[in-house]
């Protein structure tokens, strides 16, 4: 039995950010669902009752950009195109063409429907959308017809019912498309006819079977990292191998929050390896977040094989299990189209070699982590270790913006423009750029505007909550116990812990507390 059944839906990957969202927002939907690479050869999903072709940041007339084959649109499977997904519908299929856009558009817009269709059944005639394109569609293939529309966007969606092929230029996977969910219910349920066949409470034992044949007669050892995925991973080989056969060890990296540590051992029963030194010593003056990232990596690896050589992990009698979960190549550009946003620890050189070496067992790669959450309280792990604050692996090193200028803060309206960066995704690209500060909690009107402004601006990206998060660090100060701070002139970092203490449930900060967006 297999930790999943055969997908009826797969969400084909244009290099969007947003890609692995749609495949979990339609297992949500109680449909299981995949991403393959966007030029899967069409007889590959002739077994599929839809596919759902993402979006992404390229135009559809740069070389080299994703491409689906054609043959797709008339293989039988339903297919919905979103964003890059409906310009690539047009523009493959004949008499269909796509405007270049000299401006983007990156932000709510209200949504007319102009025909009702399967896809938009029970949804008003007009709806609240989140737009983030550039390029439009201008004139649909023959058949197709334009159900819907915005103030900027002429062409909002299309479709050709007899086909069961549709389009949508904005993105129903995201929250601030507050009836999304509806049109991919409507384009599952009504257009693909799913059925109902995934749920990872049900998976359990088949996740253990698994556990057991990768295994086969080698034992497995942890680096766990306290954090839901690697404890969760670490629980099912518990249960699956027996505590005879599992180790687990957690690397203190002097990173983490205040009593991590404590509450990881305490928690898990897990030993604890002081790495403080090591890590702080590798970061000093280290101010980009990806640099920081492939150091921490690196860094991880190398405490790993000091650990392993320590004992007999090494005699082939052991393999190294982690935590990493579905998304979590994508994090790292792991299709050739993606954008990266960010270097996901699990998957830098000298992990991606364990696993080439077959020393590797990572029982999470299908799910989710909202699954991931949904399995952990099956098993019974507590909901304190499930619900607190997500906290990554880098710690506080990724968290605490920095930066080596003098600049100075520019004031902007109601706060002020901070010379440090942060990154994010804008378009479906990686963007790293200055942070708006608030000195308290702003309201939803400026809040609105803010967001608004970031959306649409090259400059903005972010804001952070709270002008008492700004601190200056001296040049001279070293050996710091949490912060890595030597040589880092100006720091924006939370004055207080912005998720809960360790052991507490999971929150949103108070009005006026420290937070990256």
């Amino acid at each position: 039995m297999s930790s999943q059944p055969e997908p009826q839906i797969t969400v084909l990957d244009a290099g969007g950010q947003y890609t692995h969202l749609i495949a979990r927002r339609v297992r949500e939907l109680g449909v299981y669902a995949d991403v393959r690479p966007a030029e899967t050869a069409a007889a590959e999903l002739a077994g599929r009752k839809g596919v759902i072709i993402s979006g992404g940041p390229a135009s559809v007339y740069e070389d080299g950009s994703p491409k689906v084959d054609p043959g797709l649109f008339a293989a039988g499977p339903a297919v919905l195109g979103i964003c890059y997904g409906q310009q690539l519908m047009a523009h493959l299929i004949d008499g269909g063409s796509v405007r270049q856009g000299e401006h983007g558009e990156y932000g709510f817009a209200a949504l007319r429907i102009e025909q009702q269709a399967p896809l938009f059944e029970g949804l008003a005639d007009e709806e609240p959308v989140w737009m983030s394109h550039r390029d439009q569609v201008d004139t649909p293939p023959p058949g197709f017809a334009v159900l819907a529309s915005t103030g900027t966007c002429r062409v909002a969606a299309i479709g050709d019912a007899a086909r069961r092929l549709y389009g949508v230029q904005f993105h129903p996977e995201v929250v601030h498309t507050p009836r999304g969910m509806r049109v991919l219910e409507n384009f599952l349920f009504r257009v693909s006819g799913c059925l109902n066949d995934w749920d990872p409470r049900s998976r359990i034992a088949a996740i253990e079977e698994e556990i057991r044949q990768t295994a086969g007669n080698r034992n497995v050892f942890f680096f766990v990292s306290g954090g839901v995925d690697s404890s969760v991973a670490y629980r099912l080989c518990l249960r699956a191998l027996g505590k005879d056969r599992v180790r687990g060890a957690y690397v203190d990296t002097g990173l983490m929050r205040e009593g991590e540590t404590a509450y990881v051992r305490d928690a898990l029963g897990v030993d604890v390896v002081d790495a403080n030194a090591q890590f702080l010593s590798a970061l000093t003056g280290v101010t980009d977040p990806e640099q920081k990232r492939h150091i921490i990596g690196e860094q991880f690896v190398a405490v790993q094989d000091r650990v392993l050589n320590s004992g007999h992990y090494l005699d082939g009698d052991w393999i190294l299990g982690q935590g990493t979960i579905y998304p979590d190549t994508i994090e790292s550009g792991g299709t050739a189209k993606a954008d990266v946003i960010k270097t996901h620890h699990n998957r830098v050189a000298g992990i991606q070699r364990l696993i080439d070496e077959g020393r590797i067992i990572e029982p999470l790669t299908p799910f989710y982590k909202d699954e991931v959450r949904e399995a952990g309280r099956e098993i019974g792990l507590p909901a304190e270790l499930l619900d607190r604050h997500p906290f990554p692996g880098p710690g506080l090193a990724i968290r605490l913006l920095c930066t080596d200028s003098d600049a100075a803060v520019r004031p902007a309206e109601g706060g002020w423009i901070l010379p440090v960066r942060s990154v994010g995704v804008q378009g479906d690209s990686r963007s790293y750029r200055p942070v708006l500060a608030f000195d308290e909690a702003p309201s939803a009107e400026l809040l609105g505007r803010a967001v608004h402004a970031v959306n649409r601006a090259s400059e903005v990206t972010g804001w952070w909550r709270g002008a008492e998060g700004i601190r200056r660090w001296p040049a001279s100060r070293s050996g710091a116990r949490r912060l890595p701070a030597r040589g880092w002139k100006d720091c924006a970092g939370p004055m207080r812990s912005f998720g809960t203490r360790p052991g507490g449930q999971g929150s949103m900060p108070r009005p006026g507390s420290s937070r990256s967006s």
